[in-house]
């Protein structure tokens, strides 16, 4: 008698495909994965306590959101990823722990993390002694290339030398920078103090505010004496929240000295004075406001998993595309291989929220766009200008050379006895 094999007919094929998805909804997405294979452990690093939560939570939320659609659609190379997350707590010496354990003890094939490059400046060397990779998903002060670092954010010459020339056309010639007391603020403001140079603007005033500190009131005065045009702020974390709110109880508000942060997205207004935030600007390659049907996807994702009172904004987008563009590469090479992925991802080519980005193969940066968006009373971000198309990343601005901007980052780090932060608080 021949074999017959069951659920044949028409009737037989609903049954099997109804089996498949109460099957799917019963127990999850693991009855797709053979329970031979080990899942692909991801590390995510960020600060979960401590000044910086306010920016990094959100970070990790995004990531989790990425490898959670990637399982959903069968995970990489048959294996379920699964995310080790880990708290740097806002401290630089417990970022580099909690690199090296990842590494060493959770066995991650990459690791997604950082905001401050303090902290990057920290972790890199664990991630270069163990041969990993590290996805670094902030816009920051370019001045570096680790061979083991995929730079994902924006360099110099995609965030804040577009900030400096849009405010010289826009709103006014004297200039005041202001940030927190760590490398990039520093790094930054010596990029910008070259471009205003250049572009024959008028600086008008430096400041620093120790990190993590509220102590704004000697700042402020001396922004209120110097009687700048504009201040240019990479002031980060809970600072910002006595920042502006000593600005405007000093009756400096929007408009009579407007603030450009390349710091504050739609994620940290959430947490801040919005009365005292209104009217002033910000400067990314990414807001939420950007129209394209991949954002459009993402912000009603991003809501229907974390609450329609979300936001996104430029880090969390870049954390979320980050985690996209890594699994790409991981499908492409069919392999988990540190030096193969890599390789991978400097030919990469991704449709992101804010348009396409890719890989630059000669620094590891990617090409990024730019905008400055206008805060409004109700804490969204409203889009003024933009640059319509990715821009190269440069992450060694050449108004000096590669070994003077180093020999500048050495000098700074030996100043603070060994340290990517100022550890003494100024008077």
């Amino acid at each position: 008698m021949a074999f017959q094999a069951p659920f044949t007919t028409s009737k037989g094929v609903v049954f099997v495909a109804a089996i498949v998805v109460l099957a799917a909804l019963w127990f999850g997405l693991d009855w797709m994965f053979p329970a031979d294979a080990a899942p692909i452990r991801v590390g995510i690093l960020h600060s979960r306590s401590g000044p910086m939560a306010i920016s990094e939570n959100s970070m990790v939320d995004a990531e989790l959101l990425a490898i959670d659609e990637i399982n959903a659609n069968g995970g990489l190379l048959g294996r379920k990823i699964l995310p080790v997350i880990a708290d740097g707590k806002s401290d630089w010496p417990t970022f580099a722990r909690e690199a090296e354990r990842l590494i060493t003890q959770e066995n991650v094939s990459v690791i997604f993390g950082c905001w401050t490059s303090a902290s990057r400046k920290t972790v890199a060397p664990v991630i270069e002694k163990h041969g990993q990779l590290m996805i670094y998903p902030m816009a920051y002060e370019g001045l570096e290339q680790s061979p083991n670092i995929i730079y994902t954010g924006a360099a110099p010459n995609q965030q804040v030398i577009p900030a400096i020339k849009w405010s010289l056309d826009h709103i006014g010639r004297r200039i005041y920078l202001i940030g927190s007391d760590y490398v990039w603020p520093r790094s930054i403001n010596e990029i910008m103090k070259d471009t205003i140079r250049a572009l024959g603007a008028e600086l008008v005033g430096e400041d620093y505010i120790f990190f993590g500190s509220s102590n704004v009131a000697k700042a402020v005065e001396r922004i209120k004496a110097a009687q700048p045009d504009v201040v240019l702020s990479s002031v980060v974390g809970d600072s910002n929240r006595a920042f502006y709110q000593a600005l405007t109880e000093a009756g400096l508000t929007a408009t009579k000295l407007p603030v450009v942060s390349v710091s504050i997205g739609e994620e940290e207004l959430r947490s801040l004075p919005i009365a005292s935030l209104q009217g002033h600007y910000s400067a990314w390659s990414y807001f939420e406001a950007i129209k394209t049907p991949e954002n459009a996807r993402f912000v009603q994702n991003f809501r229907a998993r974390y609450g329609a009172n979300r936001v996104t904004g430029d880090v969390i987008a870049t954390s979320y595309f980050s985690v996209r563009l890594w699994a790409k590469a991981v499908q492409e090479a069919q392999s988990l291989d540190v030096e193969r992925v890599r390789r991978t991802m400097l030919t990469e080519t991704l449709d992101a929220q804010e348009g396409l980005i890719s890989v630059d193969p000669y620094t590891q940066h990617t090409w990024r766009s730019f905008s400055v968006g206008k805060i409004r009373p109700d804490g969204q971000i409203e889009l003024v200008w933009t640059i319509n198309h990715p821009i190269r990343p440069v992450p060694y601005p050449p108004t000096r050379t590669k070994a003077e901007w180093e020999a500048f980052l050495s000098a700074m780090f030996s100043r603070w006895g060994g340290s990517w932060a100022n550890p003494v608080e100024a008077n």
